[in-house]
């Protein structure tokens, strides 16, 4: 069988294969279970624009934003994954084209994980904070407070910014977050709009952030998993607001590095699984769990298409892992008007 190639993913071989440059992190990559299940992403959705009478032949070469089509593919996803929250929102005019369980999605606070971590690097790196350049060591293994919060990448050289973001890697960020002041934290957060009610959800939640008192505290909000909460709306938001800065600051170092770690991310990275449906994306998983203990929950966020986001897709479920939130993406952008022949 002739291998299917979607942005930087390669299937049909029994491997999942890195085919634009064969980073060595990704050699190591975990590929057979990805593999099916993007397999049957894509031939879901595609199954589902056929009886549907979606003839790709019929869109604009360059895609849609129109509302109705985006709903579709969001009501789509939704029956393979009922209880999940979906949001997309067009990033130049910031308005809703579709949504699952929005009422609930803005009526609820949870822990962002790892879904912080390129909206922090960001503001280190454009700052003057932090340098792109710089690398850390990651042994795999990392405590901080009560949280055992070891890696789940492949081993690896001290990795520089741009790996750090496409393999999540929570020792690289632990050390970046102890350099910032409780303060420089809360700007990091603020200035993207995370921290505020967004207006995209009805009678809307707003954000709870309790100021770090030290650096272990810094550390542990900026991992987004002690100190703050927040809603699906507020990250699609704060993300949007993400995206737009990046375009406006396109051939700065930190605007670079961060596009650039986000993509490789959704394409060969802990996020990969988004790419499945066949759009490339730039974002970022997370999973965490309450504050007071028990079930993880999951979290995407993502620019799409990746090469000149006008959307960001967001997902968030009430109960599972960021990988699952990054399928449930892929099952709408399978769907999407940024699906091309």
């Amino acid at each position: 069988m002739r291998p299917l190639y979607y942005g930087r993913l390669c299937f049909g071989s029994g491997w999942m294969v890195h085919t634009s440059g064969m980073r060595p992190l990704a050699r190591q990559l975990t590929r057979l279970k990805v593999q099916r299940a993007g397999l049957g992403i894509l031939l879901a959705g595609l199954a589902c624009a056929a009886t549907a009478g979606w003839a790709q032949s019929s869109r604009p070469a360059q895609g849609r934003t129109h509302a109705a089509d985006w709903q579709h593919a969001v009501n789509h996803a939704k029956s393979t994954a009922p209880d999940a929250r979906v949001l997309v929102v067009e990033i130049g005019s910031g308005r809703v084209l579709a949504s699952a369980h929005l009422a609930e999605a803005g009526g609820t606070l949870a822990t962002p994980g790892s879904t912080l971590k390129p909206l922090i690097l960001y503001f280190a790196l454009a700052a003057g904070r932090w340098g792109a350049e710089r690398r850390v060591a990651c042994s795999r293994q990392l405590r901080i407070g009560s949280h055992q919060l070891n890696c789940s990448h492949p081993p690896a050289e001290p990795m520089d910014a741009e790996q750090a973001l496409t393999w999540s890697c929570n020792s690289y960020f632990a050390e970046l977050a102890g350099t910032l002041e409780p303060e420089e934290l809360r700007r990091a957060l603020s200035e993207r709009g995370l921290l505020a009610a967004t207006g995209l959800a009805p009678q809307e939640s707003v954000a709870a952030f309790r100021q770090p008192r030290n650096r272990t505290e810094v550390q542990l909000a900026a991992l987004g998993l002690e100190g703050i909460r927040v809603t699906l709306p507020e990250l699609a938001e704060a993300y949007r607001s993400l995206a737009i800065e990046l375009a406006a600051h396109a051939e700065t170092a930190a605007a670079r590095t961060v596009r650039a770690g986000l993509a490789d991310s959704a394409s060969y990275g802990m996020a990969g699984a988004a790419a499945l449906g066949g759009v490339p994306i730039e974002g970022k998983t997370g999973t965490a769990s309450p504050e007071s203990g028990g079930a993880s929950h999951g979290w995407f966020v993502g620019l799409a298409p990746a090469d000149s986001p006008r959307v960001v897709v967001a997902v968030y479920l009430p109960a599972g892992h960021g990988s699952d939130a990054a399928q449930v993406a892929a099952s709408v952008l399978a769907l999407s008007p940024l699906r091309k022949p």
